[in-house]
């Protein structure tokens, strides 16, 4: 038997989506639409002198599966540089549709394994990490045309 798309520990992540508030003037900010639900995800970024995510802001209207991947994404994201949002965006993006190996590399991806067959879920549960990579992106961008 298989185990149900919704399960408790995604409908207890809806609950509790960290940094869900909007930054008042952030770097970089980028929305993310899936046009099979209408889910919606921005991210606001801010990085530091390292080039590392210094402050995170969200606006989160999505369905369980958005909800819940948007709260895995912010639980970890402080920190996180560029690359590695890329890295883990391609990464959740590929098991995604083969569907094959363990979950990615970031903390709790594995509560979506039953949505792998379910691919018209996949853009809900991409949304966040797509937003943030590309977020991050922009402001590492922005930094760099501010230090010539």
């Amino acid at each position: 038997m298989s185990a149900p798309l919704y399960n408790a520990e995604i409908l207890r992540l809806t609950t509790a989506i960290p940094h869900d508030r909007r930054l008042s003037d952030p770097m970089a900010s980028v929305e993310r639409r899936s046009p099979i639900c209408g889910s919606r995800v921005t991210v606001d970024v801010n990085l530091d002198a390292d080039g590392r995510v210094a402050e995170v802001g969200m606006l989160v209207r999505a369905c369980a599966l958005g909800q819940a991947s948007s709260a895995l994404l912010a639980n970890h994201v402080i920190g996180r540089t560029p690359d590695e949002l890329a890295a883990a965006r391609d990464r959740l993006t590929e098991w995604l549709a083969t569907g094959e190996g363990s979950a990615p590399d970031w903390p709790g991806l594995g509560v979506f394994a039953p949505a792998l067959p379910h691919t018209a879920r996949h853009p809900s549960i991409r949304l966040a990490f797509e937003a943030a990579a590309q977020a991050a992106q922009a402001a590492q961008h922005a930094a760099a045309g501010t230090m010539r």
